[in-house]
């Protein structure tokens, strides 16, 4: 299973990383494989496992925020071994075989 998710802190000034910092935190040190851009994680893992990772980050942020949005998109695929990087090589590979 792969889970993309946003939390935004509500309710603060507009510079946001003092508090998502503690999430991050705890997306890094979970274990499970991950990966941040400017929008989103994604975390790679069994349900219950990543679950648990947003919900402790979701409550990290919502200790120094009013309230917190989450946005959240799972990608359910039993047969993807590693769908983290394993999406994105299918899709390299398409590209290639139709150059």
């Amino acid at each position: 299973m792969l889970i993309a998710f946003a939390l935004t802190p509500m309710g603060v000034e507009e510079a946001v990383a003092e508090h998502i910092a503690d999430a991050v935190k705890i997306i890094r040190e979970s274990g499970l494989p991950n990966r941040s851009d400017s929008m989103y994680t994604m975390i790679e893992g069994e349900w219950d496992e990543v679950m648990d990772v947003v919900k402790r980050a979701t409550e990290a942020v919502a200790a120094k925020a009013p309230r917190v949005q989450l946005v959240l998109k799972a990608d359910i695929w039993p047969d993807m071994h590693h769908p983290l990087d394993g999406k994105i090589a299918v899709l390299e590979q398409r590209i290639a075989d139709t150059a």
